[in-house]
């Protein structure tokens, strides 16, 4: 037997060319085309032991044999361990609904939603990101004052009490006395939504939603991870009017 194919060795050739057709044949090692009986040797995983070439089907079908079709098809389609999911899922809400709140207030400016007025700074503490402020906003033309409010944006050198900046609020019933100008205050509802969408993606992602074998529960699940932190962000940007 040939050790190889397990075939008679009288029955197995050495290799057996088979002819290629005019449109495929190699040139002669003198570099002049030959007509006549041209013939390659196939490569041997792709004939059989006695030499005939192998189907296409064939082929595709020991291509998706190996190991790393194996492991495709053993990879598990099934949802995450559902502990992981529900913290998941709590942690991303609650981020979700926090970023959603920092954001409400900014996007209402942006949009016009928004009275103008100037902010007397009453004290500050911190610095940088952790800085806190307060003062009192009094709207143009005398329409509403604002005792108590929180002021963002304020300037790192005029932190002092007493100093008076241009700020406006979404409405007499506002929180937040908004000082920054600029760039600066699209960039806090822009990152604050950003970071929202991807709190989105990761409870989809992690709860399992993207990995659910049918393709009609795969699309509610989805709706519903999505359609969350969207309701989240609503309800602030309700608040916030």
């Amino acid at each position: 037997m040939e050790p190889t194919t397990g075939a008679p060795v009288d029955a197995v050739p050495r290799r057996v060319p088979v002819r290629q057709p005019r449109w495929q044949r190699l040139p002669s090692p003198g570099g002049t085309r030959d007509d006549g009986d041209d013939v390659f040797w196939a490569p041997i995983e792709e004939v059989h032991w006695d030499g005939t070439p192998l189907r296409e089907e064939t082929r595709k079908a020991r291509r998706g044999s190996g190991p790393s079709a194996r492991r495709a098809r053993t990879r598990p389609g099934h949802p995450p361990d559902p502990l992981t999911g529900l913290a998941a899922l709590v942690t991303l809400s609650l981020l979700a609904a926090f970023f959603a709140w920092v954001s409400a207030g900014p996007l209402w400016l942006a949009v016009g939603h928004s009275t103008a007025g100037s902010v007397a700074i009453t004290s500050c503490s911190g610095g940088g990101l952790a800085q806190r402020c307060r003062g009192i906003f009094r709207a143009e033309s005398g329409r509403f004052v604002a005792h108590g409010v929180r002021v963002s944006g304020v300037p790192a050198e005029r932190t002092a009490t007493g100093t008076v900046l241009p700020a406006r609020m979404t409405g007499p019933q506002g929180s937040t006395a908004y000082a920054d100008s600029g760039v600066g205050r699209h960039l806090r509802w822009l990152l604050g939504l950003l970071l929202v969408a991807g709190c989105a993606a990761g409870i989809a992602r992690w709860t399992g939603a993207t990995r659910l074998p049918d393709p009609r529960h795969r699309r509610w699940a989805l709706a519903v991870a999505l359609g969350g932190p969207l309701a989240i962000t609503l309800g602030f940007l309700a608040t916030a009017w």
